[in-house]
């Protein structure tokens, strides 16, 4: 008899037109029912819109009739609200207590270097005044979805990207808007966005402390905070403010990442401490928590990041950072 796990992995080869990921990685799976040789399966309608939905039954049942001992296969489909079908193991929020540091480059080498081990990656893009992972990525599609939610944006490696540049006509356009409707597009993203199964969700917040992080802080499950600087002498006062910040939210602080701190000059094999000497443990140890990495000034970076190639990036940083992570989250989120 057909049992429920081969028809899992048939419909894990069923992919969802635009977004890259099977209805099995989405979460779309409701119920399955196995009687004699007929197979009847109940799929979530949430961010499908109809033309999606007819093209996902038919790819759906030409996958379970070509099961042995299948002689019947119906699709049908309910609604669900994408805050019901998103499964997502941990949320990590990038965060930082001024702007300018390079939050979202971290926020993005971090989600590159997780899809690099095997993980199931998304980008929550929360700066909506300042959005910038969209040109980093070089994404220009459009999200697509339905009245019942919406379908993040896949990367080339298969990063799911949701950023309001992706929702304006023009990435140009500013997004003027105060506090509380910055606040609920921010909640939108989590309970409208159908994300699916993810074993992580980085947040990219805005800087500061204020009311964009404190939404993040209290409406999302985060499970630990990565706090992003530069070697400054005003570096030691931001650092406390975020910290202080997570740690009256009740949310652990993983590591601190030390950003621009330093330029390498190949030809002279040195490096250069451009904005004075590091302050990487000096602030590890003000956050209580790990040096995850120090971040050099890379014009090679810059470049891929201005040229919407950001995943084209492989140095031993990657690699860095991703060990980093993995020692960190086994430590104090798993």
């Amino acid at each position: 008899m057909i049992t429920e796990e081969q028809i899992r992995e048939s419909l894990n080869e069923v992919l969802v037109p635009g977004v890259m990921r099977s209805i099995e990685g989405l979460n779309l799976v409701r119920e399955i029912a196995v009687s004699n040789q007929r197979v009847k399966i109940t799929l979530a309608s949430a961010a499908l819109s109809t033309e999606a939905q007819d093209w996902i039954q038919t790819k759906a049942k030409e996958a379970l009739e070509k099961l042995p001992g299948v002689n019947e296969v119906e699709v049908e489909f309910t609604p669900v609200k994408p805050i019901e079908l998103n499964k997502i193991g941990h949320i990590l929020a990038v965060m930082s207590g001024k702007g300018g540091v390079g939050k979202s480059l971290v926020a993005s080498l971090t989600a590159i270097a997780l899809k690099r081990q095997g993980c199931e990656v998304g980008i929550l893009d929360a700066d909506i005044t300042g959005s910038s992972i969209p040109k980093m990525f070089g994404i220009t599609a459009r999200p697509t979805g339905s009245d019942s939610g919406i379908l993040p944006v896949p990367s080339r490696s298969g990063i799911a990207v949701m950023s309001i540049n992706l929702l304006l006509p023009s990435e140009d356009d500013a997004v003027i808007w105060r506090g509380p409707l910055i606040g609920r597009a921010i909640t939108q993203f989590w309970e409208e966005v159908l994300w699916g199964k993810l074993d992580y969700l980085i947040i990219d917040l805005p800087p500061g402390t204020a009311d964009a992080p404190l939404t993040v802080m209290q409406s999302f499950p985060i499970s630990g905070v990565i706090i992003v600087f530069t070697p400054q002498d005003l570096t030691t006062m931001v650092v406390r403010k975020a910290v202080n910040m997570a740690q009256k939210m009740g949310k652990p602080v993983l590591g601190v990442v030390e950003n621009m701190a330093y330029l390498y000059v190949p030809e002279i094999d040195k490096r250069i401490e451009l904005f004075g000497r590091s302050r990487g443990e000096e602030m590890a140890q003000a956050a209580q928590a790990p040096l995850l990495g120090q971040l050099p000034i890379d014009p090679e970076l810059a470049k891929l990041c201005d040229e919407g190639n950001i995943e084209r990036y492989d140095t031993g940083v990657i690699g860095n950072l991703s060990q980093s992570l993995s020692q960190v989250i086994q430590a104090k989120v798993r």
